[in-house]
């Protein structure tokens, strides 16, 4: 099913979405790697406020090239989420509800996207350039010195992605292995 969703990721929205769902993502969302998450997690166990309000939010694993002239952003392809399991349940206990990356999740992720109304959402691996003609707008806030892993607030519109994990835990990775293997052997 193909879904055209604005954000924020709000709980009854993530609840709504299912694993296979192809969705036209519109909103808001924030930029960060593996160094930029080190350094949220180590703010929020210090009790220190985020560079943003996590809550509904939804955090592109990506790392942009710089924009050459006249583009808002350079190439905009996701990281490997596995980079961030070790963050990401602390990031959805304060609040944050979407993550968009490439690759498969940790159990404990899984977890807590069950836990917290969590929703895993796949870019296409290798397309950064298209991918950034979806980018509208594109802000530097905070981590300036992370370069390409500075947090950054982008405006996207129709960004093509797929459901991978919803909140109920299905994995379309698992369901759709399973499903090429029972074709396969018919």
């Amino acid at each position: 099913m193909e879904r055209k969703i604005t954000l924020p990721l709000t709980k009854e929205l993530a609840r709504s979405l299912r694993a296979g769902d192809r969705v036209l993502l519109t909103g808001t969302v924030y930029t960060s790697r593996d160094a930029g998450h080190k350094r949220m997690c180590e703010a929020l166990a210090k009790g220190e406020k985020l560079p943003f309000d996590p809550m509904d939010a939804t955090i592109y694993y990506v790392g942009p090239s710089p924009a050459k002239p006249g583009q808002v952003i350079g190439s905009a392809g996701p990281t490997t989420s596995g980079r961030m399991d070790a963050y990401a349940p602390a990031m959805m206990a304060a609040g944050a509800r979407g993550m968009i990356g490439k690759g498969e999740r940790l159990p404990e992720v899984v977890e807590a996207m069950k836990k917290y109304s969590g929703v895993y959402f796949g870019a296409i691996g290798g397309a950064g350039a298209l991918l950034a003609k979806c980018i509208k707008k594109a802000e530097l806030i905070a981590y300036e010195d992370l370069g390409a892993e500075a947090l950054r607030k982008l405006y996207v519109e129709d960004m093509p992605l797929f459901v991978i994990i919803d909140c109920e835990g299905n994995n379309l990775y698992e369901t759709g292995r399973r499903e090429y293997l029972h074709t396969k052997k018919q």
